[in-house]
């Protein structure tokens, strides 16, 4: 029998994925990367001074250094790359299914963060780190029209990248759909909102809790917005502009805590 044209083009798709390889560069995300267990490490590409600089973790990591003269860095990064020294290929990390991530034990009331087409590396880097550092579960893209992980990335997220599961999922709404049924409180974020983040959490703070972030400018798209359970607001001064999406999920997770 045939296989169908989408199962086809879904076991391509996984084929590309574990052939694709990203560059880690800088000191700290490459020191993080050499110390996980889980990160599949393929090349180390270093300056004396850089190796010295991450000492043990070149150890941990298992892996060869290629020592590289840092005039004619042998790394194969964009020129613009603040790469200090230190630039590690490696594959990208897999956290398994959403639906173990976001039922996994923990201390806290489950948080997640869904990312709604958010390009920016920066931006997604940023919201990593702030996702580690208030427990989040997890942080969740769409497959298309998101960052990948990408060296830049895990630069802005200063390590978080290894530590804070950041998922890829085919439809953002479906997603959602199933977050939903796992009892989460599916929040969006709109500065049009009539409620606060906070009034929609009140009397709610045990229960699992999801938030939605847009992208700056265009903001929830509409199909992602009637998916949400409420759409709600950060709390500011009238009159004083917005927050832009990193910060803006940092003060939504801090909002939200349990």
């Amino acid at each position: 029998m045939k296989k169908p044209k989408w199962v086809i083009a879904k076991e391509q798709g996984k084929r590309q994925a574990a052939q694709e390889t990203v560059w880690l560069f800088g000191l700290h995300a490459v020191r993080d990367a050499l110390e996980n267990p889980a990160r599949q490490k393929l090349r180390l590409v270093v300056t004396r001074n850089a190796l010295e600089r991450l000492g043990e973790a070149v150890a941990k990591g298992g892996i060869e250094p290629e020592i590289s003269d840092p005039r004619k860095f042998a790394a194969p990064l964009d020129p613009q790359s603040v790469h200090q020294g230190a630039a590690l290929e490696v594959k990208a990390l897999d956290w398994g299914r959403l639906e173990d991530v976001a039922l996994g034990a923990g201390p806290m009331p489950p948080r997640i963060v869904l990312l709604d087409r958010v390009t920016d590396p920066h931006n997604v880097g940023a919201i990593l780190r702030s996702a580690e550092v208030f427990g989040a579960r997890a942080v969740v893209a769409v497959q298309r029209h998101s960052a990948p992980e990408t060296g830049a990335l895990a630069k802005t997220a200063s390590g978080a990248l290894e530590r804070q599961p950041y998922l890829r999922v085919r439809n953002l709404a479906d997603a959602m759909e199933a977050l939903k049924d796992m009892g989460y409180l599916v929040l969006g974020l709109d500065g049009a909102a009539e409620r606060t983040i906070e009034q929609a959490v009140e009397g709610k703070r045990d229960r699992p809790v999801a938030l939605v972030m847009g992208a700056e400018g265009p903001g929830l798209r509409e199909k992602t917005g009637e998916t949400c359970n409420e759409l709600v607001r950060i709390d500011a001064a009238a009159g004083f502009g917005s927050l832009n999406v990193s910060n803006a999920a940092a003060v939504a997770l801090y909002a939200v805590k349990g």
